[in-house]
């Protein structure tokens, strides 16, 4: 998908590195201006907050494509001390900090989509979107939230991930380009394409075709699953360590991938399938990220935005020494829309 851009936020300069940058990123998506206004804005309050509240912190941002609205979203994230009363904390005028504590309740009324999740202890990850003429949040029927960061000191990352819609389907795919840099990012962008243009296939014959077509790139693994929502049925085909996961309440059910290398050694692409209950939550991600998280750890996350749910995973879990992606997936419209920002 559209490139991720991660801002370190310790101080003011650092933030205003970021806003403008994301000033530039906005101009060239052709944001109107008012809307990247708000876009400068909420970056200001965002790096403010980590700095006072989260003792550092870190904004991730990256450009929505036309299938999720597009726009700009911007990820807040932060190990602090987190907030115990999240009520309190978006009123008007509520501050811990001795400011006038108008940065969370502005930030909500500013984005098109705004969520945070916060608690005692752990932190806080805010999610704020910013549209650009469509809606934001719901992709064609489906909430999504990413991460998708090269390993640190490389440009490229050597991850990708994408979804395709079809009548009441939705394909996801998530390759993990062997090794990293350049090399890694045009085996990953084969399995983009493959995957963009065979969505309407099962996953099985979509990951033979993936395979088919990277026989001349160093390889990859991918993982590729379909939500059939007519017949509330998810199923997976996957080679190599994509990991994936059905999230249904407190548990989650894990699909089990191949060894392999994509392009390079297959030696058996299978199918399986798990139910795809209301309200689940579809978890990928690539193993730049640990695979001990646990949902349940986090009372109250999963019902939040995919993407506070993909910031969270992103902050506690990632490895630090490769690229990383999570994508999280919802069929049902964003938390953001329904009660915003509960604590645990």
């Amino acid at each position: 998908m559209n490139r991720q851009f991660r801002f370190e936020i310790q101080d003011s300069s650092q933030t205003g590195l970021a806003r403008r940058t994301v000033q530039d990123i906005a101009a060239k998506i052709g944001m109107a201006e008012a809307e990247a206004g708000k876009v400068a804005i909420a970056v200001n309050e965002l790096g403010s907050n980590l700095i006072k509240h989260g003792k550092g912190g870190e904004l991730l941002v990256r450009a929505l494509d036309s299938s999720e609205g597009g726009g700009l979203e911007i990820l807040a994230l932060d190990r602090g001390a987190g907030m115990a009363d999240m009520a309190s904390s978006m009123r008007d005028g509520f501050s811990t900090a001795g400011t006038m504590g108008t940065g969370l309740g502005s930030l909500s009324r500013l984005a098109s989509v705004f969520d945070v999740f916060s608690a005692p202890g752990k932190g806080t990850v805010v999610c704020t979107r910013f549209a650009s003429g469509k809606p934001n949040g719901v992709a064609a029927g489906m909430t999504m939230g990413a991460v998708c960061l090269p390993k640190p000191g490389e440009e490229e990352c050597g991850d990708d991930w994408t979804f395709t819609r079809q009548d009441r389907r939705h394909m996801l795919m998530v390759a993990d380009g062997l090794g990293h840099g350049p090399d890694a990012h045009k085996a990953a962008r084969v399995a983009v394409d493959v995957a963009q243009k065979k969505g309407a296939q099962d996953p099985a014959s979509v990951l033979d075709d993936i395979h088919a077509a990277s026989r001349a790139t160093r390889g990859a693994a991918v993982s590729v699953c379909a939500i059939e929502h007519s017949i509330g049925v998810c199923r997976f085909a996957g080679i190599g360590n994509v990991s994936c996961a059905v999230v249904a309440g407190d548990r989650a059910r894990f699909f089990a991938s191949h060894a392999g290398i994509i392009g390079h050694s297959v030696r058996k692409i299978q199918e399986f399938s798990a139910p795809w209950p209301a309200g689940a939550l579809l978890v990928m991600h690539s193993d730049g990220l640990a695979t001990q998280w646990n949902l349940a750890a986090y009372p109250g996350l999963a019902s939040r935005h995919p993407g506070v749910i993909a910031g969270v995973l992103f902050r506690d879990f990632t490895r630090g020494r490769d690229d990383v992606t999570v994508v999280v997936a919802r069929d049902e419209k964003p938390a953001a829309q329904q009660q915003v920002g509960e604590a645990a």
